[in-house]
């Protein structure tokens, strides 16, 4: 069988989808408004979603992220992950709010599994995004087919339709 990397290192100037960025900070407005407004910001590992034709043609600006967890914070943060059988519901994409990313080997840039939170959707001007990563310098990109992988599941969890009458199960 053919080896098909799931990552490689970015050192361009373009962003494209799947492109990973450590430390983004994220503005939080607040849950009020007063004629004053202050913001929080926050920080996440975060995903781009965005479309890369859409980012390397400059068609936005505002691009789509999401936060990233590493599987063993993840699983601190919701104990039930712990569990093998939801390991590997993850793993089959069974879940739609989570999407699991391989572990990456590359030296310098190893990580273990990653879990994609598609509840937590951000966005951030393209042109900061830009000067972040400029200012990182290197970054994980995430591959085909593996890119698209994702984007689909993605896709999956903003077109779900709730019924308000289903049909009956077959008995």
């Amino acid at each position: 069988m053919k080896d098909y990397p799931w990552y490689e290192i970015a050192e361009d100037e373009e962003l494209f989808q799947g492109d990973i960025i450590d430390s983004c900070p994220l503005i939080i407005p607040p849950s009020t408004i007063e004629d004053e407004v202050s913001v929080d910001v926050i920080e996440y590992d975060v995903i781009i979603m965005s479309q890369s034709c859409d980012l390397i043609n400059k068609k936005l600006e505002l691009v789509l992220v999401c936060p990233i967890w590493p599987l063993s914070e993840f699983e601190s943060r919701n104990p039930s992950y712990k569990n093998p059988k939801m390991k590997e519901s993850l793993r089959r994409g069974y879940l739609p709010g989570y999407h699991l990313l391989n572990k990456c080997e590359i030296d310098g840039f190893k990580i273990e599994y990653l879990v994609v939170d598609f509840r937590s959707v951000y966005s951030v001007p393209f042109d900061f995004l830009v000067e972040l990563a400029k200012k990182r310098s290197k970054r994980l990109r995430l591959l085909p087919p593996y890119r698209e992988h994702l984007s689909q599941a993605f896709a999956r969890f903003f077109m779900r339709v709730g019924l308000p009458v289903d049909i009956p199960p077959f008995k």
